[in-house]
């Protein structure tokens, strides 16, 4: 496949160093539709590519340096392959740096080079730019240093270039090795305890299609996605998972498991919960009540899109909120504010916090000929309750990086 243009990317390559860039990758953002925090419970969850991108223009060098600018950040950094370490001034750069490690731990060999990033993803706002920059970084790697990615490590022979210079496209194997190797930079190197949900979203993705994700054996599979439009609604409240109540959550999450007799919460049920609550704190058998009801869901769901009963899919949305913010409690005030407002639109199937939560946006399954009528309603609406102007935002489902 020969490398996706990235304008932004590339024109901010140019002025910073003064040349075209080499290769060029980019990453799409995700939503998570349904499934919140179901994929490190080994759970089901329902994903999408949107199309807003991490763009990542990159040439190579010969110093043995990396040097990195942004466009949403001031602050660049430059450091050495053998001086892998975070830098407070530069926390952005800690998703490449992540990703560098974990290609190294796997016996990928690569030298140096430049890179200039641009996005399109709103930061903060739950669309996983972080993981987008994750893919971004890796696929830039294996342009400007071929490798190959199996379950035991990087092959000893690198894939052959074409004639044109371009790699053979990833096989579905390799975007699962590719997606681990992304998780890992995240966990162990930036420090969030996340599942592999965001990472296969950006490399799985497939144009007007809803990816289905089965994380206790990593089965990834497409269907299709109603014709209604997808609309997010960014709060304006940026989460920082970094903070510690994602991993918080988890912990609670894989404690009720513990207690419960079970390696993961997908190995019971609503009823096993309830019969094992007066084993659980109350923190315990809120989050197991909501993950074992969330995963129902998505079952659920799935089987409501099969049959296309679009209605019937958005009450499930709705009802996931009310679980994530009951039980869960990872929504906000303007959150709920945001589906209440859009519950109230006639045109609204379905609407619901996506992602991490404790800030960012919602998603919202809307009636398509009445999307402008219900992003004009939720602007208005959320202004006067809130204070601050809302700008929804029409996402296309899209392929995934390559």
């Amino acid at each position: 496949m020969p490398s996706i243009d990235a304008p932004e990317a590339q024109s901010l390559f140019k002025r910073h160093f003064g040349r075209t860039p080499t290769h060029v990758s980019r990453a799409p953002g995700r939503l998570e539709l349904l499934g919140n925090h179901t994929d490190y419970n080994d759970g089901l969850v329902m994903s999408l590519a949107v199309d807003r991108y991490i763009g990542f223009a990159s040439s190579p060098r010969t110093d043995g340096r990396i040097e990195l600018v942004s466009s949403a950040f001031a602050e660049g950094e430059v450091f050495l392959l053998d001086e892998i370490k975070s830098n407070p001034s530069a926390r952005w750069a800690d998703y490449v740096k992540g990703v560098l490690l974990q290609l190294r731990k796997r016996g990928v060999n690569f030298s140096g080079f430049s890179a200039a990033i641009h996005g399109t993803i709103p930061m903060g706002a739950g669309m996983s730019s972080s993981a987008a920059l994750e893919v971004a970084t890796a696929l830039s790697v294996r342009r400007l240093y071929p490798f190959s990615l199996g379950a035991t490590g990087a092959a000893a022979t690198p894939p052959a270039r074409d004639s044109r210079g371009e790699l053979p496209p990833l096989a579905p194997e390799e975007r699962l090795e590719i997606a681990k190797v992304c998780r890992a930079a995240e966990n162990e190197f930036v420090g969030v305890k996340c599942g592999i949900l965001d990472q296969i979203s950006s490399l799985y993705g497939k144009a007007w299609s809803v990816i289905d994700i089965d994380c206790q054996s990593l089965k990834v599979e497409h269907a299709p996605m109603p014709g209604e439009a997808i609309i997010v609604c960014n709060s304006g409240v940026k989460h920082a998972l970094v903070g510690g109540e994602y991993n918080e959550l988890r912990e609670n999450c894989e404690s009720a498991a513990k207690k419960l007799g079970v390696r993961a919460l997908r190995s019971v049920d609503l009823k096993q919960v309830e019969a094992g609550k007066s084993r659980l704190t109350r923190r315990e058998y809120e989050c197991a009540r909501h993950v074992t009801g969330e995963i129902a869901r998505v079952v659920a769901g799935a089987r409501a899109l099969r049959e296309d009963d679009h209605r019937q899919f958005g009450q499930y949305m709705f009802q996931s909120h009310e679980s994530s913010r009951d039980f869960l409690k990872n929504s906000t005030r303007e959150l709920d504010i945001l589906v209440e407002l859009a519950r109230e639109h006639p045109g609204c199937l379905g609407a619901r916090l996506t992602g991490g939560g404790f800030g960012g946006a919602t998603i919202n399954l809307v009636s398509y000929h009445q999307a402008e009528s219900f992003m004009h309603h939720m602007s208005r609406k959320y202004e006067e309750r809130t204070g601050v102007k809302l700008t929804p935002i029409v996402c296309q489902i899209v392929d995934g990086a390559d």
